[in-house]
Protein backbone atom coordinates (compact mmCIF):
# COMPACT_ATOMS: atom_id res chain seq x y z
CA UNK A 1 0.00 0.00 0.00
CA UNK A 2 1.09 3.59 -0.58
CA UNK A 3 -0.36 7.03 0.05
CA UNK A 4 -0.46 9.53 -2.83
CA UNK A 5 -0.33 13.17 -1.75
CA UNK A 6 -0.25 16.56 -3.46
CA UNK A 7 0.22 20.22 -2.51
CA UNK A 8 -3.15 21.93 -2.91
CA UNK A 9 -5.04 25.08 -1.93
CA UNK A 10 -2.26 27.28 -3.29
CA UNK A 11 -4.36 29.76 -5.28
CA UNK A 12 -4.55 33.31 -3.94
CA UNK A 13 -7.23 35.83 -4.84
CA UNK A 14 -7.52 36.05 -8.62
CA UNK A 15 -4.28 34.07 -9.07
CA UNK A 16 -5.11 30.41 -9.72
CA UNK A 17 -2.50 27.68 -9.37
CA UNK A 18 -3.14 24.08 -10.36
CA UNK A 19 -6.38 22.14 -10.72
CA UNK A 20 -7.33 21.17 -7.19
CA UNK A 21 -10.69 19.71 -8.22
CA UNK A 22 -9.08 17.23 -10.59
CA UNK A 23 -6.20 16.36 -8.24
CA UNK A 24 -8.60 15.58 -5.40
CA UNK A 25 -10.13 12.88 -7.58
CA UNK A 26 -6.72 11.18 -7.76
CA UNK A 27 -4.81 11.60 -4.49
CA UNK A 28 -5.50 10.12 -1.06
CA UNK A 29 -3.98 12.95 1.01
CA UNK A 30 -3.96 16.72 0.42
CA UNK A 31 -1.19 18.95 1.76
CA UNK A 32 -3.22 22.16 2.00
CA UNK A 33 -1.52 25.55 2.17
CA UNK A 34 -2.07 27.57 5.34
CA UNK A 35 -1.85 31.14 4.04
CA UNK A 36 1.85 31.79 4.73
CA UNK A 37 3.24 30.73 1.34
CA UNK A 38 -0.05 30.61 -0.60
CA UNK A 39 -3.78 30.19 -0.16
CA UNK A 40 -6.36 32.76 0.90
CA UNK A 41 -9.12 31.93 3.41
CA UNK A 42 -11.80 31.25 0.80
CA UNK A 43 -9.46 29.01 -1.19
CA UNK A 44 -8.56 27.04 1.92
CA UNK A 45 -12.19 26.61 2.95
CA UNK A 46 -13.21 25.41 -0.51
CA UNK A 47 -10.23 23.04 -0.74
CA UNK A 48 -11.14 21.47 2.59
CA UNK A 49 -14.76 21.09 1.53
CA UNK A 50 -13.74 19.42 -1.74
CA UNK A 51 -11.36 17.12 0.10
CA UNK A 52 -14.18 15.95 2.36
CA UNK A 53 -16.44 15.37 -0.64
CA UNK A 54 -13.73 13.27 -2.30
CA UNK A 55 -12.78 11.33 0.84
CA UNK A 56 -9.29 12.82 0.89
CA UNK A 57 -7.38 13.36 4.14
CA UNK A 58 -6.26 16.95 4.83
CA UNK A 59 -2.82 17.83 6.16
CA UNK A 60 -1.42 21.26 7.04
CA UNK A 61 1.38 22.34 4.72
CA UNK A 62 3.19 24.84 6.90
CA UNK A 63 5.89 27.20 5.66
CA UNK A 64 8.05 30.20 6.33
CA UNK A 65 6.12 33.49 6.19
CA UNK A 66 6.98 34.12 2.53
CA UNK A 67 4.08 34.90 0.19
CA UNK A 68 6.31 36.80 -2.23
CA UNK A 69 8.68 33.85 -2.61
CA UNK A 70 5.99 31.15 -2.51
CA UNK A 71 7.70 29.81 0.58
CA UNK A 72 10.65 28.49 -1.40
CA UNK A 73 13.26 30.70 0.24
CA UNK A 74 15.12 29.99 3.47
CA UNK A 75 14.29 32.54 6.16
CA UNK A 76 16.55 32.80 9.20
CA UNK A 77 13.70 33.24 11.64
CA UNK A 78 14.06 32.78 15.38
CA UNK A 79 13.00 29.18 16.28
CA UNK A 80 10.53 30.36 18.94
CA UNK A 81 8.87 32.66 16.42
CA UNK A 82 8.84 29.84 13.86
CA UNK A 83 7.10 27.55 16.34
CA UNK A 84 4.46 30.19 16.97
CA UNK A 85 3.96 30.76 13.25
CA UNK A 86 3.51 27.04 12.60
CA UNK A 87 0.98 26.67 15.42
CA UNK A 88 -0.85 29.67 13.93
CA UNK A 89 -0.94 28.03 10.50
CA UNK A 90 -2.16 24.65 11.75
CA UNK A 91 -4.88 26.34 13.76
CA UNK A 92 -6.03 28.46 10.83
CA UNK A 93 -6.37 25.48 8.52
CA UNK A 94 -7.93 23.37 11.24
CA UNK A 95 -10.65 26.00 11.58
CA UNK A 96 -11.45 25.71 7.87
CA UNK A 97 -11.38 21.92 8.17
CA UNK A 98 -13.90 21.96 11.01
CA UNK A 99 -16.24 24.10 8.91
CA UNK A 100 -15.99 21.40 6.24
CA UNK A 101 -16.59 18.52 8.66
CA UNK A 102 -13.04 17.28 9.16
CA UNK A 103 -9.82 18.20 10.98
CA UNK A 104 -6.14 18.59 10.14
CA UNK A 105 -4.77 15.03 10.23
CA UNK A 106 -1.01 15.56 9.73
CA UNK A 107 1.65 18.23 9.19
CA UNK A 108 4.10 18.65 6.32
CA UNK A 109 6.58 21.52 5.84
CA UNK A 110 6.60 23.28 2.47
CA UNK A 111 9.37 24.43 0.14
CA UNK A 112 12.22 26.26 1.81
CA UNK A 113 11.20 25.02 5.24
CA UNK A 114 10.99 21.41 4.00
CA UNK A 115 14.52 21.64 2.59
CA UNK A 116 15.88 23.47 5.65
CA UNK A 117 14.68 20.91 8.20
CA UNK A 118 16.58 18.16 6.42
CA UNK A 119 19.66 19.34 8.32
CA UNK A 120 18.74 22.54 10.22
CA UNK A 121 18.43 21.34 13.79
CA UNK A 122 16.88 24.49 15.27
CA UNK A 123 14.15 24.83 12.64
CA UNK A 124 13.45 21.10 12.70
CA UNK A 125 13.01 21.40 16.45
CA UNK A 126 10.70 24.38 15.98
CA UNK A 127 8.40 22.37 13.70
CA UNK A 128 8.33 19.47 16.16
CA UNK A 129 7.64 21.80 19.08
CA UNK A 130 4.71 23.33 17.19
CA UNK A 131 3.14 19.97 16.41
CA UNK A 132 3.56 18.77 19.99
CA UNK A 133 2.04 21.97 21.31
CA UNK A 134 -0.95 21.88 18.98
CA UNK A 135 -1.73 18.16 18.85
CA UNK A 136 0.87 15.51 19.58
CA UNK A 137 -1.23 12.89 17.79
CA UNK A 138 -0.57 14.51 14.40
CA UNK A 139 1.94 12.64 12.21
CA UNK A 140 4.81 14.58 10.63
CA UNK A 141 5.50 14.00 6.92
CA UNK A 142 9.07 14.54 5.72
CA UNK A 143 12.16 13.36 3.87
CA UNK A 144 13.63 10.02 5.02
CA UNK A 145 16.72 10.53 7.15
CA UNK A 146 15.97 14.21 7.73
CA UNK A 147 16.66 16.04 10.96
CA UNK A 148 12.92 16.74 11.12
CA UNK A 149 11.91 13.09 11.26
CA UNK A 150 14.70 12.28 13.70
CA UNK A 151 13.57 15.06 16.04
CA UNK A 152 9.91 14.12 15.67
CA UNK A 153 10.65 10.49 16.44
CA UNK A 154 12.69 11.46 19.50
CA UNK A 155 9.76 13.59 20.68
CA UNK A 156 7.36 10.68 20.40
CA UNK A 157 5.54 11.90 17.30
CA UNK A 158 4.56 9.58 14.50
CA UNK A 159 6.82 10.07 11.47
CA UNK A 160 5.89 9.35 7.85
CA UNK A 161 8.59 9.11 5.18
CA UNK A 162 7.89 10.77 1.85
CA UNK A 163 9.03 10.10 -1.73
CA UNK A 164 8.81 12.72 -4.50
CA UNK A 165 7.49 11.25 -7.72
CA UNK A 166 8.39 14.24 -9.91
CA UNK A 167 11.70 15.37 -8.37
CA UNK A 168 15.25 14.17 -9.04
CA UNK A 169 17.36 12.82 -6.18
CA UNK A 170 21.01 13.40 -5.27
CA UNK A 171 23.32 10.47 -4.47
CA UNK A 172 22.82 11.39 -0.80
CA UNK A 173 19.05 10.81 -1.03
CA UNK A 174 18.07 14.49 -0.90
CA UNK A 175 16.21 16.46 -3.57
CA UNK A 176 18.09 18.13 -6.40
CA UNK A 177 17.52 21.91 -5.97
CA UNK A 178 14.91 23.34 -8.33
CA UNK A 179 17.53 25.78 -9.64
CA UNK A 180 19.62 22.95 -11.10
CA UNK A 181 19.03 21.23 -14.47
CA UNK A 182 17.00 18.02 -14.32
CA UNK A 183 15.49 18.77 -10.92
CA UNK A 184 11.92 18.39 -12.18
CA UNK A 185 10.62 15.29 -13.94
CA UNK A 186 7.67 15.47 -16.33
CA UNK A 187 7.38 12.11 -18.15
CA UNK A 188 4.41 10.19 -16.64
CA UNK A 189 5.84 6.79 -17.62
CA UNK A 190 9.24 7.61 -16.14
CA UNK A 191 7.89 8.86 -12.82
CA UNK A 192 5.49 5.91 -12.54
CA UNK A 193 8.34 3.46 -13.09
CA UNK A 194 10.45 5.29 -10.49
CA UNK A 195 7.67 5.11 -7.92
CA UNK A 196 7.01 1.42 -8.57
CA UNK A 197 10.70 0.66 -8.12
CA UNK A 198 10.78 2.61 -4.87
CA UNK A 199 7.69 0.80 -3.54
CA UNK A 200 8.81 -2.70 -4.54
CA UNK A 201 12.62 -2.47 -4.22
CA UNK A 202 13.23 0.56 -1.99
CA UNK A 203 15.56 2.08 -4.57
CA UNK A 204 15.60 5.20 -6.77
CA UNK A 205 18.12 6.18 -9.43
CA UNK A 206 19.91 9.41 -8.47
CA UNK A 207 20.74 12.22 -10.88
CA UNK A 208 24.26 10.83 -11.35
CA UNK A 209 22.95 7.39 -12.33
CA UNK A 210 23.70 5.63 -9.05
CA UNK A 211 21.06 3.80 -7.03
CA UNK A 212 19.98 5.25 -3.69
CA UNK A 213 18.06 3.43 -0.96
CA UNK A 214 14.74 5.21 -0.37
CA UNK A 215 11.85 3.80 1.64
CA UNK A 216 8.64 5.79 1.98
CA UNK A 217 4.97 5.41 2.95
CA UNK A 218 3.71 8.42 1.00
CA UNK A 219 4.47 9.69 -2.52
CA UNK A 220 4.06 13.32 -3.56
CA UNK A 221 2.97 14.61 -6.97
CA UNK A 222 3.27 18.39 -7.04
CA UNK A 223 -0.01 20.06 -7.93
CA UNK A 224 1.73 22.99 -9.64
CA UNK A 225 3.96 20.90 -11.94
CA UNK A 226 3.33 20.97 -15.71
CA UNK A 227 0.76 18.29 -16.54
CA UNK A 228 0.32 17.52 -12.84
CA UNK A 229 -3.14 15.99 -13.19
CA UNK A 230 -2.25 13.67 -16.07
CA UNK A 231 0.92 12.65 -14.24
CA UNK A 232 -1.00 11.86 -11.07
CA UNK A 233 -3.56 9.88 -13.04
CA UNK A 234 -0.80 7.89 -14.75
CA UNK A 235 0.87 7.18 -11.41
CA UNK A 236 -2.39 6.04 -9.83
CA UNK A 237 -3.17 3.78 -12.80
CA UNK A 238 0.34 2.32 -12.75
CA UNK A 239 0.11 1.50 -9.06
CA UNK A 240 -3.20 -0.25 -9.54
CA UNK A 241 -1.91 -2.28 -12.48
CA UNK A 242 0.95 -3.41 -10.26
CA UNK A 243 -1.49 -4.50 -7.57
CA UNK A 244 -0.44 -1.74 -5.14
CA UNK A 245 -3.36 -0.28 -3.21
CA UNK A 246 -3.73 3.44 -2.57
CA UNK A 247 -4.42 4.30 1.03
CA UNK A 248 -4.08 7.46 3.10
CA UNK A 249 -1.60 6.84 5.92
CA UNK A 250 -4.02 8.18 8.55
CA UNK A 251 -7.33 6.73 7.35
CA UNK A 252 -9.05 3.51 6.36
CA UNK A 253 -8.83 2.46 2.67
CA UNK A 254 -11.40 4.14 0.48
CA UNK A 255 -10.24 3.36 -3.09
Amino acid sequence: MVDLNSDLGESFGRWVLGDDDAMLDVVTSANVACGFHAGDPSTLRRTCELAVECGVVVGAQVSYHDLAGFGRRFIDVDPVQLTDEIVYQIGALDGMCRMAGTTVRYVKPHGGLYNAVVDHEAHAGAVVAAVRAYDASLPVLGLPGSMLLQAADAAGLRTVREFFVDRAYTPEGTLVPRSEPGALLSDPEEVTARLLRMVTDGVVTAVDGTDVRVSAESACVHGDSPGAVSMAQAVRAGLRRAGIKLRAFVAEPFT
